[in-house]
């Protein structure tokens, strides 16, 4: 039986939205769980968020939002945003449920217990954008190397955690156990920073300066630190002490973190496994930051990337594929439009694209779209020896991807890929097919190439399940069956079957073009839309309205948003993002075209009753409006 999987990313810290960094965490995830579901695998793979601490009071004030109702919306669009990148994570943990704050209580209170748990005043810099005490040494020219402003210094009474009892206990075990951070570089960090004296953690906020957080079981005073909360997640979620997940999972357990948060995952989170009784997890995997304009990407520095505008724009299996192959894990990458554009043009509409829709053509052309005979008795010269070449770059697909050397793993691919291509311009079936005694030969050079793209069509699965699942079907196999995608089947040759009917090709990536200014946002697409296609009956579902706006005035501390209240048939009260294009009394008795059947959501305070449509370019918001003007609640159809 095989070894089950389980993978964690961080729980995602609600005071702002999800961007790239997020994304690309957790679809490092979804891929790796992929790829061992591939293998046999049963797997687990926990997401979610933490909701507890200063950051989070000071943003929902400045939404105008009680901390729960703050939490509740920033945690929805986390959670909403992963089927949208075709992640399938196992299970959602917020460390607001019930069963997680009960568990957490539960291990501060036995550390508690055993003497690992102290009070004492300290006096410290204190970052409040980390929530955390730095020391002098861990300062870049005085400031917080993430936030870059100097901490202030913070004199308290607080509970701390005898960390330094277990610093040499952790170097051992490291030193020990040398794939347990990886890559090795991040191991050598925390080597490093243990080098030197532990400071103990305080693990405690006093009541009188927060009160949003976990109540210490020992002491009704104090609410539980940050981190000694939220790192507990990856237990709870399974049930611990006793829940049958946990005894299946945890032995196996491996991390996903950024680089930002190696200390807390590498030292605290050890320790405190250590401390209360609990053997420590297998692999921490330390990824690197997607810089934007040379600078770590972060809300705090305005430089997000929101992945869902690359999705809808891009197409979601380009994304995901432009993630994998851009970013060799464990180091930074920069995030660069142009660069997302050459890859979907050069990898996957030329190579790849260009392979299934050649060769299904050629299905059609010589055979009438059926798969031909298997001749095993033809073989093809070393060099060009499709089957050969098929093995070597599964062996090295996966490899790679135990490695988490997923940049290398499509690389292999994309090197069949290239072989494939070759392969035909050296075979030359329409050559072949000129000569009626070159039958066999066309049948196996053809059968070669189909079994070829069925095994490109298992590998790229994990990074990219809709092409994958697509070509399968073009190639007349059930991808919803599971097996194809299996690596084992991926190992032998032969699998698709004669006489299969092979659908013909439409263009898997539409070629992208960019624009002379394509140093500014840049790309636009030749042949049909990147979106996923609805139906009617999708469609119908929207209700569009003209509306008049009767009134409109900015949303204090927004700079975005705009209130409207608008007749429609009937008076309503609309948000609107369109503050940056649009005075308030420039939009006055304007038509605007709305969704009318929009679930009602608060926005800075305000619920919103519909949506405003508009174009939004580098220019800024085009509100969409009828050619001519219409009694309000007229439909738009």
């Amino acid at each position: 039986m095989s070894t089950p999987f389980y993978i964690t990313t961080p729980i995602y810290y609600v005071n702002a939205k999800p961007h790239l960094g997020h994304a690309y965490t957790t679809l490092v995830a979804d891929v790796v769980t992929r790829f061992h579901d591939m293998c046999g695998c049963e797997t687990f793979f926990l997401t979610g968020t933490d909701e507890h601490g200063d950051k989070i009071v000071q943003a929902a004030e400045k939404e105008g939002l009680e901390p729960r109702e703050y939490v509740d919306n920033i945690s929805g669009l986390f959670r909403a945003l992963w089927p949208e990148l075709n992640i399938s994570n196992s299970d959602f943990i917020r460390t607001t449920d019930a069963g997680h704050i009960a568990v957490v209580k539960h291990i501060l209170q036995k550390i508690y217990d055993d003497g690992d748990i102290y009070f004492s005043e300290y006096e410290g810099l204190y970052c409040f954008g980390c929530e955390r005490f730095y020391t002098e040494r861990e300062l870049v020219d005085g400031k917080c190397p993430d936030h870059e402003v100097a901490p202030d210094i913070v004199k308290e009474a607080n509970y701390f955690f005898k960390m330094s009892r277990y610093q040499e206990w952790l170097i051992d075990h490291i030193k020990n156990n040398p794939e347990f951070i990886r890559p090795k570089r991040y191991r050598n960090e925390v080597l490093a920073f243990l080098s030197e004296p532990l400071e103990d953690l305080c693990i405690s906020r006093p009541k009188s300066r927060i009160t949003w957080g976990i109540t210490l079981p020992f002491d009704e005073e104090y609410v539980t630190y940050v981190w000694f909360d939220a790192l507990l997640n990856y237990i709870s979620a399974l049930g611990y002490p006793d829940g049958e997940r946990f005894k299946k999972y945890w032995p196996v357990a491996q991390h996903i973190v950024a680089k930002d948060i190696l200390k807390p995952h590498g030292i605290y989170w050890p320790i405190m496994l250590k401390a209360a009784g609990i053997p420590v997890y297998k692999h921490l995997n330390v990824h690197g930051y997607w810089n934007v304009d040379q600078s770590k990407m972060s809300k705090s520095l305005g430089n997000v990337v929101e992945p869902l505008q690359l999705k809808n724009v891009y197409g979601l299996d380009a994304f995901r594929y432009f993630l994998m192959r851009e970013m060799a894990f464990g180091l930074d990458s920069s995030f660069n439009e142009e660069a997302l554009v050459h890859r979907i043009n050069a990898d996957l509409a030329n190579d790849l694209g260009n392979l299934v829709s050649r060769v299904t053509a050629m299905i059609h052309r010589y055979f009438n779209g059926l798969v031909p005979a298997f001749h095993p008795e033809f073989k093809d010269t070393p060099d060009i020896d499709v089957r050969q070449q098929a093995a070597v770059a599964v062996k090295a697909f996966e490899a790679n991807m135990q490695g988490f050397a997923f940049h290398k793993a499509t690389m292999a691919i994309w090197v069949f890929v290239g072989r494939l291509n070759k392969y035909i311009d050296l075979k030359a079936p329409w050559v072949l097919a000129k000569n009626p005694s070159a039958l066999g030969e066309l049948e196996s050079v053809m059968y070669n190439l189909l079994e070829g793209i069925r095994i490109i069509s298992g590998l790229i699965y994990p990074v990219m399940p809709q092409t994958a699942a697509t070509i399968q079907n073009q190639l007349g196999l059930n991808p919803d069956a599971g097996p194809f995608f299996r690596l084992d089947r991926l190992k032998s040759w032969g699998e698709t079957a004669t006489g299969n009917r092979v659908e013909k090709s439409t263009p898997l990536f539409p070629r992208i073009e960019l624009r002379s200014d394509a140093h500014e946002q840049k790309a636009v697409t030749k042949g049909p839309k990147l979106k996923p296609q609805i139906s009617f009956d999708e469609f119908g579902k929207l209700d569009l309205r003209v509306a008049t706006v009767l009134k409109a005035e900015a949303i204090p501390k927004s700079k975005k948003l705009l209130k409207l209240e608008v007749d429609m048939g009937e008076i309503r009260t609309i948000v609107a993002g369109i503050s940056q294009s649009y005075e308030p009394k420039d939009i006055i008795g304007r038509q605007v075209i709305v969704v009318a059947n929009l679930k009602p959501a608060k926005l800075m305070g305000v619920e919103s009753n519909g949506m405003v449509l508009a174009a939004v370019d580098q220019q800024g918001a085009s509100i969409a409006a009828p050619g001519r003007k219409v009694a309000p609640g007229t439909p738009v159809s």
